[in-house]
């Protein structure tokens, strides 16, 4: 679309918007980045259309992302292909991924637990020749400590440190920059620090805050914080800020989405939060784009901070 719709307290307009910085800027790992980026997860449901998936990515590019979360495992290497084909040197964009997990497409969840230390560096490898790049910018080490998801057992339950080893081995080899951390706690970041933590991925959303205190460790430490399931997700009894009867009430008074409503309270909330919403549509792609032109008067703003967090804990597996 040629302009992108922006709410300014009770207003809303077409005029057109330069998409080069969406969101403002931020650091991340070192480099300053646009506050939203792309999280490429979802490009797995287009497996069967290449072409689509591909324009999604470059639409990306096109509205000013220039950070991209991946990882092999998303969709069993498709996603990172899709990133080989896509990126091109000019683009600039900083490559993101994650390790601690392996594909497992024929288990009852198409992921299990990687985290032995031979793991994490074969995982890295993986990425490296999936991605056709010699060094990977930022990698996460997705802990399986919090959140929803996978939950550690018998020779997978490994002590940080040892993790932390190995991903200061790699990075000391050049195979990848920063060092990130996912659902991680508390404890485990204030132990992680002296490694050099360059961002945290943790599950984070208006109505889901338990991790308030890691986010606030991160803004004082200069560490990104990149919420995953910044609208809540789909497991049983994990709440969504679609459905909060506050955010409804906003977005309607201003004439936007609540999932809009959503990502520009993150935004505001803490000037380290960097966003990846992901999607596998190019409209819901620019309608999250959007929701970096939405400000909030005092009242809204002090209304959505007095939603009620509720705990976002429902491991599986």
């Amino acid at each position: 679309m040629d302009g992108i719709l922006m709410a300014s307290g009770n207003t809303l307009s077409n005029e057109p918007v330069n998409p080069l910085r969406p969101g403002g800027t931020a650091q991340f790992a070192g480099r300053t980045v646009s506050r939203i980026g792309f999280g490429a997860m979802q490009l797995e449901r287009l497996h069967d259309d290449r072409v689509a998936a591909l324009a999604v990515l470059r639409r990306a590019i096109d509205l000013g992302v220039d950070h991209i979360d991946t990882a092999q495992f998303y969709g069993n290497g498709f996603v990172n292909g899709l990133l080989r084909e896509a990126l091109r040197p000019q683009d600039d964009v900083m490559v993101v991924s994650k390790v601690g997990a392996d594909p497992n497409p024929d288990g009852p969840i198409p992921l299990r637990s990687a985290q032995r230390p031979e793991e994490l560096r074969a995982s890295v490898e993986d990425n490296l020749i999936g991605l056709g790049l010699e060094h990977i910018p930022v990698v996460n080490l997705r802990r399986l400590d919090s959140g929803p998801g996978l939950r550690p057992k018998g020779d997978q339950v490994v002590d940080l440190d040892d993790q932390l080893a190995v991903m200061t081995a790699m990075r000391d080899e050049g195979k990848i920059g920063a060092i990130g951390l996912s659902a991680v706690t508390l404890d485990g970041l204030r132990r992680a620090l002296p490694a050099g933590i360059g961002c945290v991925q943790n599950a984070y959303s208006l109505v889901s805050r338990d991790d308030e205190d890691l986010l606030q460790l991160c803004a004082a430490e200069g560490i990104a914080w990149v919420p995953f399931f910044p609208l809540g997700g789909n497991f049983p009894g994990m709440p969504k800020v679609t459905e909060e009867p506050a955010v409804r009430a906003v977005a309607e008074s201003l004439g936007v989405t609540p999932s809009q409503v959503g990502l520009a309270w993150l935004l505001h909330h803490a000037p380290n939060v960097l966003l990846i919403p992901g999607t596998a549509d190019a409209a819901h792609l620019e309608a999250n784009m959007a929701a970096s032109k939405i400000t909030f008067d005092a009242a809204t703003l002090a209304t959505l901070d007095a939603v009620e967090s509720r705990s976002n804990e429902v491991p599986i597996g």
